[in-house]
């Protein structure tokens, strides 16, 4: 080889790493090598994958193979993937959603994403760690913990960075470099909140843009699987190869016409110059000085590079509060759909049984307590009432939310600070959000514990359903004007 792999992969992108490869340079199998390398030296400290894909190696191997006979499949040919721990994989991988009670559950056939990537030709790596049941169990969880794989620590200050989210360990993989990339879940915030926490660019689509069948659920309504990365054009490429209708997911029916196989064409810097995007005052309320500064810098980078700016943009609906009855009633209903249809040796097959598992087991599962499992098995709604209650959930945003801003003021998309409470109203909707890194502060958010953090901070683009396109032109535009992603300091 002439370089230096171990070196070399540090923030390499697909494009570098699909290049080398075809070159020659270096093989999928030498790469597989070189991140479950960096995996054994530095994961230990981060804790950001549950197990390795024992086939890694092996599935390199014979993509190599492939390329050298009849050549590659495209982008994502031989390139490592890690997946979030509620993912199906038919294969020796293990899908645990962090429960200790999944512990020894083998699905019986992949999720369509997981599908998707190998007919790319990805290298299915292994499971990443997660807040457990998506931190749908505990109303005192912190992000990141699940009591199979204990804490998932930010890689820019492990132990006092605040990690955000479901998808905590996809993240904090991705950002160490221990991956070429990664697929977490979003119901509300778990892709946008820990890559913006962790300097990266998340991608969560409208819902249906992507197949949730072989997830294990939490929302009917706002489960989306998507793309984490280092950088937008990654996050593209990603997102291209794992779109498409499924006839197993209803949702992925109204993508027809409205999604692309390949999203590359949309990485248009040039469209700063024409786009209209409005600043949602509201969600900035609650930001620290230094975070403030950034979003204000981030804006000042928007007009420069001539972006028309519409301040103080108003959503009428944010400041209504909202309660969890929906959701509470499609992850009861989800959830006990997914697991009785595990194998017989699985120890648990339904919400109810999950909960009696836990109790037994309460030394080791139940650090925080199941609250929210609890509350969601006494759910007592009808099919007619949650229906109503679906409605009226829905319906108010839809009328006084994203839409309306968006078509009062003319605008391509609304910037919003990276933290979950700007992202509530796109989560009822089902509406898409994108990520990138806008800067790193000395003093910052307030994590769970009431403590200051420092690190890494992101800024949101939303839009409309089906906006990708737009958001993908105008978050692409803000990174090369930008390139604010520095990798973690791991030695």
């Amino acid at each position: 080889m002439s370089i230096n792999l171990h070196e070399w992969i540090i923030e390499a992108d697909l494009t570098q790493l699909q290049t080398a490869m075809e070159s020659g340079s270096i093989t999928s199998e030498e790469l597989v090598q070189a991140y479950l390398d960096r995996i054994h030296k530095y994961d230990p400290s981060i804790n950001s994958i549950l197990e390795i894909n024992p086939d890694a190696l092996h599935i390199a191997r014979a993509l190599d193979q492939e390329r050298r006979d009849t050549g590659s499949r495209g982008s994502l040919h031989g390139i490592p993937i890690l997946l979030k721990d509620n993912i199906d994989t038919q294969d020796n991988l293990h899908t645990s959603a962090g429960s200790v009670a999944l512990a020894g559950s083998f699905a019986a056939a992949d999720a369509y994403i997981a599908s998707k990537l190998r007919s790319a030709g990805a290298v299915l790596l292994g499971k990443a760690n997660m807040t457990e049941w998506s931190n749908f169990m505990s109303s005192r969880m912190p992000a990141g913990y699940s009591s199979r794989g204990g804490f998932v620590l930010n890689p820019y200050g492990a132990g006092e960075l605040f990690i955000s989210g479901s998808s905590s360990g996809p993240a904090a993989a991705v950002t160490a470099n221990l991956c070429a990339a990664a697929i977490g879940t979003e119901t509300a915030g778990s892709i946008v909140g820990p890559a913006c926490q962790t300097s990266l660019v998340g991608i969560k689509p409208t819902v249906g843009l992507i197949s949730r069948a072989g997830i294990i659920p939490i929302s009917s309504s706002q489960d989306t699987p998507g793309p984490i990365a280092r950088t937008v054009t990654d996050a593209a490429m990603i997102l291209g190869a794992c779109a498409g209708i499924d006839e197993k997911d209803s949702a992925t029916l109204l993508s027809e016409n409205r999604s692309f196989s390949d999203y590359t064409p949309f990485l248009d810097a040039s469209f700063l110059r024409h786009a209209r995007i409005g600043i949602p005052r509201y969600y900035y309320r609650h930001l620290d000085e230094e975070r403030l500064a950034i979003m204000e810098a981030a804006i000042t980078t928007l007009i420069h590079e001539g972006v028309t700016i519409v301040d103080n943009v108003t959503l009428h609906v944010e400041q209504n509060n909202w309660n969890n009855d929906v959701i509470t009633y499609e992850f009861k209903k989800g959830l006990n759909d997914y697991l009785s249809q595990l194998a017989d040796s699985v120890p648990i097959h339904s919400l109810k049984e999950l909960i009696a598992y836990n109790e037994k087991h309460a030394e080791i599962t139940l650090q925080y307590g199941q609250d929210t499992l609890i509350r969601s098995e006494e759910t007592t709604l009808t099919e007619q009432t949650y229906l109503i209650k679906k409605q009226a959930y829905s319906e108010l945003p839809l009328q006084q939310g994203i839409d309306y801003a968006i078509d009062t003021h003319s605008l391509d998309a609304l910037l919003l600070p990276g933290d979950v409470d700007g992202m509530y109203i796109a989560a009822r909707l089902g509406y898409p959000l994108i990520t990138v890194p806008a800067g790193y502060s000395v003093n910052g958010i307030i994590d769970s514990d009431g403590d200051a953090t420092k690190g890494p901070f992101g800024v949101v683009f939303s839009g409309k359903a089906w906006s990708e396109p737009t958001l993908i032109k105008i978050a692409y535009g803000f990174e090369q004007a930008t390139l604010h992603r520095v990798p973690p300091q791991l030695d």
